[in-house]
């Protein structure tokens, strides 16, 4: 069994729901945090104390308050952890339900297992614990299907650049300089208008707005 496991929820109840279930397994050094920073902060130090973490449970959404953060989401933080320690296990704990961002925390972000919060989420999280100490990675069943989800499946990074830009406010007519700047390529007129064109096409959207949108619908963006 893993005996060092930190947990990163910002939910007091969640928060005591997980340890709890940890302690059932019979792990015995159980942390947690309620921001991303303190959990960072804790895998720094148990790196440097040479007694790492062996796990990481972290929520996606943390909620802001009156403290400013590096650190904002669940995915910063997985990112951050994995470029410390990219040996940890690492389940995300969450309501996501979009496929694009569930396959990238697999795909992009290396974690492990994936548990949605809901009825039976704790039962699934001892489950994927087990399936961890084999070295599988876990889904909770009633997402599973989302790993064989093909919709967002010829989209790359380039395309999902266009479409943040596109959401943030640059409109395609200044597609050209916006990428020049970034230092992007290609960064031609006809290729932005060919790459647009084909988004709207494969997804089916009437205009810039309409693209977003999906876009945010599937998690893309």
């Amino acid at each position: 069994m893993f005996r060092k496991v930190l947990i990163a929820e910002d939910i007091d109840s969640i928060n005591i729901a997980v340890i709890q279930a940890m302690k059932d397994l019979g792990i015995t050094q159980i942390e947690h945090a309620k921001y991303c920073d303190d959990a960072l902060l804790k895998i720094k130090k148990a790196l440097l104390d040479n007694e790492p973490f062996e796990v990481l449970i972290s929520d996606l959404s943390f909620k802001t308050d009156h403290r400013a953060v590096t650190l904002q989401s669940g995915d910063e933080l997985i990112a951050a952890v994995k470029t410390l320690q990219p040996d940890i296990k690492i389940i995300a704990y969450s309501i996501e339900d979009k496929s694009f961002r569930i396959k990238s925390l697999f795909e992009s972000q290396g974690i492990n297992a994936y548990i949605h919060k809901g009825r039976q989420s704790i039962a699934q999280l001892k489950t994927a614990i087990g399936c961890l100490l084999q070295n599988e990675n876990y889904i909770s069943p009633e997402m599973a299907y989302l790993l064989q989800d093909q919709t967002v499946q010829e989209i790359d990074d380039y395309d999902i650049l266009l479409i943040k830009q596109l959401s943030i406010g640059v409109p395609q007519e200044k597609m050209v300089e916006t990428l020049k700047a970034m230092g992007v390529s290609p960064n031609s007129k006809s290729t932005i208008e060919k790459r647009i064109g084909k988004l709207k096409d494969y997804f089916k959207a009437n205009n810039p707005t309409h693209l977003i949108a999906i876009a945010k619908d599937l998690g893309i963006i």
